[in-house]
């Protein structure tokens, strides 16, 4: 459940740097679903990474906003910025 997504996600969130964190969401933008060689393409934008391990870290992050969407995961107290959740969650976790 959440706790688990959760501890998964501290486990594989401990071997990315905040550098890689954002690599990788510059390369989620440019490299989408329907590219092929996605997942190494996107491994190549990071460095360091395997196309498995950027791949499991973008799981992690679909299963991270689906508890956060369902209400699974209580959001924290943040000044309103506009920004959604999910947003706010992101940013915080370096993405």
């Amino acid at each position: 459940m959440a706790s688990s997504s959760l501890s998964k996600q501290k486990a594989c969130d401990s071997s990315w740097t905040p550098k890689q964190n954002k690599l990788f969401e510059k390369a989620l933008a440019k490299y989408d679903k329907d590219t092929p060689d996605r997942w190494q393409n996107v491994a190549k934008a990071v460095g360091d990474k395997s196309a498995d391990e950027v791949k499991r870290h973008y799981e992690i992050l679909l299963e991270d906003l689906k508890h956060i969407e369902s209400g699974l995961v209580p959001l924290p107290k943040y000044k309103s910025t506009g920004s959604s959740a999910a947003t706010m969650l992101m940013k915080k976790r370096g993405f």
